[in-house]
């Protein structure tokens, strides 16, 4: 696990854990093949990762391309979320992982 993980992080594992969301129980800094995923639902393949500023420059932008087709590869659905999303409005993320968990893979 990271040592450092930010507020928006936090808020949302509040709100995952538990079973809190569908009943769905998530796992927190997972590793999934040779990385370590933010959150996982292992049963419903879904990634969730929290994205900061970092993610914004070219070169990190092209890594979390990579690794997402990567995880895609193996079944995985990868949804992103800036974490400035989660603080502005929690319940609007949690209703795009609630859909995401309904709607079949494409």
């Amino acid at each position: 696990m990271r040592h450092k993980t930010t507020p928006a992080e936090n808020i949302l594992w509040q709100a995952l854990r538990r079973n809190q969301l569908l009943g769905l129980y998530f796992r927190r800094q997972h590793a999934i093949h040779p990385f370590i995923v933010d959150f996982v639902c292992l049963s419903h393949h879904l990634i969730i990762e929290v994205d900061g500023g970092i993610h914004d420059l070219p070169e990190q932008a092209l890594l979390d391309h990579e690794r997402q087709i990567y995880l895609e590869s193996f079944g995985f659905r990868v949804m992103r979320f800036r974490n400035e999303a989660i603080m502005a409005d929690l319940q609007e993320v949690l209703n795009h992982i609630s859909e995401a968990v309904v709607r079949p893979l494409p």
